[in-house]
């Protein structure tokens, strides 16, 4: 399931004394590897910068390559340099300057161990990276494949427009590292759902961004265009069973947006409780802890973060449909048509925008209620699709 918009959490007049304050109660419990550990001083540095490389072993399911983590220079919502990961797979079996795939990763979490650089290596069936078949095909065509840690050092579950600078700044970083010689390869990106989220942004954002990398194609899915639309959609009145994604959501943005949402002031006893436990929790234990709930629920007074306009405008900055940019790059999109969980409109009228800008567009609707059986039936051919362009195949479009 994607990454899902703050839904009402914050917003509220009437003001009672918060339980702890949003950094006490809200920010990740930090990893104990000293690899992950926030840079002093990055004062100087530029966005793509390598800060530390590392060799590891491969993660289980891959082979034939070689497995690196780069700590790398990028910046958050208000222009700071802060450290963010990548993990680096390079193919045994590959040319210099070969091609270059940055994958985002679905990640519903805000706890930094579901992050894809813990849970490559995870025993957990739970935060197993379901992708790794399809990361093997690629590896095994001689691609570099790069997996950034997409939602940041805070977790930032939600802060979309992060995830498309950090995707960016991850291959900056991996072209800049010497031993994978990369540094003229042709890039693609590709990812569904929340990694789809952080692809779409990349590819939106790159020609003000990053107009240097040398992109030939992404490929995206499921993806959440509108967030106001898909908060409203999970539990904005009524209880949803879904509820849990979104109030994680609302944490990730309050992290990213602190000043903005001051999450922790403004909620009921129940919202303290349900923050408590779930700010450093995955996929399964963000649905359980919210099933059943609303953000009427969780809010005092019962009101939402749409009626806070300095709110709402957080969540329509990290909704792609409202961002008036758009890629320049070849684009396979593909979702379900009667997806239940996502606003299809949303997309459908981004599409549309992106077909009158003159973007190359090859859209694929695959017929399934559910929202990660079109993640499945979609990534082989988004794949065939980039390696055409790899291959410097012309790019199809059915605007």
């Amino acid at each position: 399931m994607a990454v899902i918009a703050c839904v009402g959490v914050v917003g509220m007049t009437v003001v009672p004394a918060p339980m702890a304050s949003a950094a006490q109660v809200a920010a990740p419990t930090p990893l104990p590897d000293p690899f992950y550990s926030a840079q002093p001083n990055l004062k100087g540095r530029h966005a793509g910068d390598i800060l530390q490389v590392r060799g590891r072993e491969n993660p289980p399911g891959f082979f034939d390559i070689k497995t690196y983590q780069l700590k790398f220079v990028t910046t958050d919502v208000n222009g700071k340099p802060m450290a963010a990961i990548t993990t680096l797979m390079l193919p045994n079996r590959r040319v210099a300057d070969g091609p270059l795939l940055s994958f985002q990763h679905v990640i519903n979490a805000v706890g930094l161990q579901c992050a894809p650089s813990q849970a490559l290596w995870t025993s957990d069936p739970n935060l197993a990276i379901r992708e790794a078949p399809a990361l093997n095909v690629a590896l095994q065509k001689g691609w570099a494949v790069a997996i950034p840690d997409h939602l940041g050092p805070r977790s930032a579950y939600g802060a979309a427009l992060l995830g498309g600078r950090i995707t960016l700044d991850g291959i900056r970083a991996v072209r800049a590292f010497s031993a994978a010689n990369l540094a003229k390869s042709k890039v693609a990106m590709a990812g569904y759902s929340g990694g789809g989220m952080a692809t779409a942004w990349a590819a939106a954002l790159a020609p003000t961004y990053a107009p240097e990398l040398k992109m030939v194609g992404a490929a995206f899915g499921g993806v959440p265009m509108d967030l106001i639309k898909m908060a409203q959609g999970l539990g904005y009145d009524n209880p949803h069973p879904a509820f849990g994604l979104a109030f994680a959501a609302a944490i990730g943005l309050a992290r990213e947006y602190p000043k903005q949402i001051p999450m922790a002031d403004h909620l009921t006893p129940l919202g303290h409780a349900m923050l408590n436990e779930m700010r450093n929790a995955c996929t399964n234990d963000i649905l359980r802890i919210g099933a059943g709930h609303s953000a009427k629920q969780v809010a005092e007074g019962g009101k939402q973060v749409f009626e806070d306009p300095v709110a709402r405008k957080v969540v329509q900055d990290n909704s792609l449909a409202l961002f008036p940019g758009h890629p320049q790059i070849p684009v396979f999109e593909w979702h379900s048509p009667i997806d239940g969980l996502i606003p299809v409109d949303a997309i459908d009228a981004t599409d549309a925008r992106y077909c009158r800008a003159g973007v190359r567009m090859e859209m694929v609707r695959i017929p399934t209620p559910d929202h990660m059986t079109a993640a499945v039936l979609g990534v082989l051919p988004a794949l065939n699709y980039l390696s055409d362009r790899f291959d410097g195949k012309p790019a199809p479009s059915n605007c």
